[in-house]
């Protein structure tokens, strides 16, 4: 059994042209393909957004017993499915089936003579599902997502996924941690305790053995004062993906192209940059340019991780991005976690409003 990388995500929204159009406008991502009843789709609108390596499948239930329904009505618009690259579906998921994942859709093929795609659905954390995904040429799913022609992207901003957190309830992060390891092979990598301001939590991150897929697994610390992440539990109603990491060669470039666009980030104190240098090394980016943006610096064994977070448009505050240049680090930010959980107490206490829409916007081209 080999996973080879995050495939793509599936996100159940409320609307998906209009969550088409917000990924369009704020972070550059582009409609390859789009799919629904005529194609094959029953019950749904599916739009393909893609940018880089960056797949988002964004999916609307049409009738109200459909599960992107079901699970809006619970969770509202949030990451219901991590898609999974792998070398063989129908082997991978009789393997995971054995090892005690739920099976929750057999492996299926469709083709359309250029392209063949099997998949699988099991079951992951939370409401969250996992497809396994093979692929044999260019199309993302022959017939039930019509491709798109366009141009390539120029000057992408991302790569591609790097790594998603995960938020868990209180007194199942081990044993979230030991399903992937158990069941999906997966090496446990990194694991601390973070105490900020009377508040604390745990955190595992897993990866699987290709280092394709990594999974920041947290859970709060009951015994310490409510935070963020009890926040995110009881507005997402359970576990869920919290943030979803999109990897750049550039950081302070991309976040001034992000800025343009009208996307918010979480911001950082002067202070913390008066003792950069002193707590990380040279950073090889003048320190005005990373202040000027809210930029967060950490070091580990291997290398410096620049990294930066969004403010959430969600209106239950709960699903953001966050933005990451590694120059050879390996971790995840660990030293700024005391700055992270700062900004996001001050979004949770200011809930500025989301990035205002354009009021005469030019119509995206979803559907005819």
């Amino acid at each position: 059994m080999n996973i080879f990388g995050i495939d793509h995500l599936e996100l159940f929204v409320g609307d998906a042209q209009q969550a088409a159009y917000y990924f369009g406008a704020a972070f550059g991502l582009e409609v390859g393909g789009r799919g629904g009843p005529e194609t094959g789709l029953f019950g749904q609108r599916s739009l393909l957004m893609e940018h880089g390596e960056v797949q988002l499948v964004l999916t609307s239930g049409l009738y109200a017993d459909h599960s992107a329904c079901h699970y809006v009505q619970q969770h509202g618009d949030g990451v219901a499915v991590v898609a999974m690259r792998v070398d063989d579906v129908a082997d991978c998921f009789a393997e995971l089936v054995s090892r005690g994942a739920e099976p929750m859709s057999p492996p299926r093929s469709f083709t359309d003579g250029t392209s063949t795609v099997s998949f699988a659905d099991v079951g992951g954390f939370g409401d969250v599902v996992h497809r396994l995904v093979q692929r044999e040429g260019p199309s993302f799913l022959p017939g039930p997502i019509e491709m798109i022609e366009r141009e390539p992207i120029e000057h992408a901003m991302f790569e591609r996924i790097d790594h998603l957190a995960i938020c868990v309830p209180a007194g199942k992060l081990q044993a979230t941690a030991d399903f992937y390891q158990e069941v999906y092979g997966f090496a446990q990598i990194f694991t601390e305790y973070i105490d900020v301001a009377g508040q604390g939590m745990n955190s595992v991150v897993v990866q699987s053995p290709s280092g394709g897929v990594t999974f920041t697994l947290i859970e709060p610390d009951t015994a310490r004062r409510p935070g963020q992440i009890d926040d995110f539990l009881q507005w997402h109603a359970g576990a869920g993906v919290q943030h979803i990491a999109l990897i750049t060669d550039d950081i302070v470039s991309t976040v001034d192209r992000l800025s343009g666009r009208g996307v918010r980030f979480l911001t950082t104190p002067d202070a913390y940059y008066r003792s950069l240098e002193a707590r990380v090394g040279p950073v090889d980016a003048p320190v005005a340019d990373l202040a000027r943006h809210g930029i967060l610096v950490d070091r580990d064994h291997w290398g410096q991780l620049l990294q930066i977070f969004t403010e959430s448009t969600h209106v239950r505050r709960t699903l953001f991005v966050e933005v990451i240049e590694r120059r050879g680090a390996r971790t995840f930010g660990s030293g700024n976690i005391k700055a992270l959980y700062e900004a996001k107490e001050r979004e949770m206490v200011h809930a500025p409003t989301p990035m205002a829409a354009d009021p005469d916007p030019e119509p995206m081209e979803v559907e005819r």
